[in-house]
């Protein structure tokens, strides 16, 4: 019988049943493209990440239950956690490599997880009613990335109790919309939709945050960042302004290790 190992942790949180869960699978050597999809589908949760060891390094995907997407910070911090604590991973440092992302660096300080991932920029767009439709209040200014749209509003109180139209936000030509403001007790807050990747809200997202962070350390004039992202789960975040690298760092809690039966 053909099986699979595959370990679910919740990323960015140390509780259970908090944060992100991501579906994590050690792999030998990649299956189809396929098979891969259909592993995310049925595991139905916002992300099932893969990895084949190569050399010194790890390739790693990363699947919704719909597509395969470019980078996915909790599903990358839920890899590095079963490598640190259930693959006998043997350092501190791991060195992932994504064929969309490039270097991935990942270290782990005490039980502290630190992804360091690449920047992305955005770029200040008009206000449109495309936009407009997609909540019941209006954003102060909208910025656009290679794959997100990102609405800043006026206060953490917003951003807590907007209503998002998944009809409309689905009908966006992007993976999602991204939606933030200062917060009252950290930095700035933030929540994440993306229906037309097969997540409505997605709990924490460490990718959202390679815009988030350059755009609060310039907004804020620091270097050093505490974020909170305001889903039901929610998910905190220490994160770091390096230039034309970002860091976020959090914790990971394993919920089950268990085996698929795939023939």
């Amino acid at each position: 019988m053909n099986t699979q190992k595959i370990y679910q942790v919740d990323a960015f949180t140390t509780e259970l049943f908090g944060g992100n869960p991501a579906a994590v699978c050690p792999l030998k050597e990649w299956p189809s493209d396929g098979l891969l999809q259909q592993i995310a589908m049925e595991n139905n949760l916002s992300e099932t990440v893969f990895y084949v060891k190569e050399n010194d390094r790890y390739v790693i995907r990363w699947f919704t239950p719909t597509i395969e997407i470019d980078l996915c910070g909790h599903a990358t911090l839920a890899a590095a956690f079963v490598l640190f604590y259930h693959e006998n991973h043997s350092s501190n440092v791991i060195h992932f490599y994504s064929p969309k992302s490039g270097e991935l660096i990942v270290r782990k300080d005490n039980n502290l997880i630190t992804l360091n991932f690449p920047a992305n920029t955005i770029e200040s767009i008009p206000l449109t009613q495309n936009i407009l439709s997609c909540f019941d209040i209006a954003p102060q200014s909208v910025f656009k990335s290679k794959t997100f749209y990102m609405c800043v509003f006026n206060n953490e109180k917003e951003i807590k109790n907007i209503n998002p139209e998944f009809n409309h936000i689905k009908n966006l030509k992007a993976n999602g919309i991204l939606i933030t403001a200062q917060g009252d007790d950290v930095d700035f807050v933030s929540r994440f939709f993306a229906p037309q990747i097969g997540i409505d809200e997605d709990p924490v997202t460490g990718a959202t945050h390679t815009i988030l962070i350059p755009y609060w350390a310039q907004r804020l004039a620091k270097k050093k960042l505490k974020a909170i992202q305001l889903s039901q789960r929610k998910g905190v975040l220490q994160c770091s302004h390096l230039n034309d690298r970002v860091e976020m760092s959090g914790h990971g809690k394993l919920y089950l290790i268990g085996n698929l039966f795939l023939a």
